[in-house]
């Protein structure tokens, strides 16, 4: 047994949600009489908070306007967007050997914890988490693991694992290590950039972070 927590962003970490984001992204911007946006705009903004994305899309800070917007997304995705994910690969068998092992596992993800429980459940990684912080409106990632921290779900010698800068920053901020994935949407450069205590290259490195 072990005391290690290991605290998991989603998209970009666990699954890959291009699909059903792309798709999702556009119906709702397309449903509004804005323009399409290209998949290299839409990857490239994958992991901070959706509202600030639509926000940029749509050129406006207008909350009402960015609301119906998230709506229409969300209408997309809650049907069928979050189906369109892909694990990668390892990712099962790795969990498996983590909890086996007595190691605690959760999520931290900016998305509505509505839409993170059904990628959870159909892709089924949910027996493997004992807690799921989401975002029902935009927060900042730092807060979530701000709240964990109170809430005792995580403690100090947590490990916020992630593929884009901001899942490290919301450690650091935190006093927590931090672990960036080089297979999700962040590069090499973007996550070096954040010095993370550990840099891994595949989903069976987190065994290395099993204390």
């Amino acid at each position: 047994m072990t005391d290690r927590i290991l605290v998991f962003d989603l998209d970009g970490t666990l699954s890959d949600p291009f699909v059903g984001i792309f798709r999702s992204m556009n119906y709702a911007l397309s449903s509004h009489d804005y323009l399409p946006r290209s998949e290299a705009e839409i990857r490239t903004r994958i992991g901070p908070p959706l509202e600030a994305t639509i926000a940029e899309f749509a050129e406006t800070d207008d909350q009402e306007v960015i609301q119906r917007l998230v709506d229409t997304y969300r209408e997309r995705y809650f049907a069928v967007g979050y189906a369109e994910n892909q694990l990668y690969d390892g990712v099962i068998p790795t969990l498996t050997q983590l909890q086996d092992s007595g190691v605690k596992l959760g999520i931290c993800t900016s998305k509505h914890p509505r839409a993170a429980a059904l990628v959870l459940e159909e892709f089924g990684l949910s027996e493997f988490f004992t807690f799921l912080s989401g975002a029902e409106k935009a927060t900042s990632k730092a807060t979530q693991l701000q709240a964990l921290l109170h809430e005792e779900q995580i403690d100090g010698n947590a490990i916020m694992i992630g593929d884009r800068a901001i899942d490290l920053q919301a450690a650091k901020a935190n006093s927590l290590r931090c672990a960036g994935v080089l297979w999700g949407f962040g590069d090499s450069q973007e996550l070096a950039a954040e010095q993370p205590d550990y840099l891994l290259e595949k989903p069976g490195d987190f065994l290395t972070l099993a204390g």
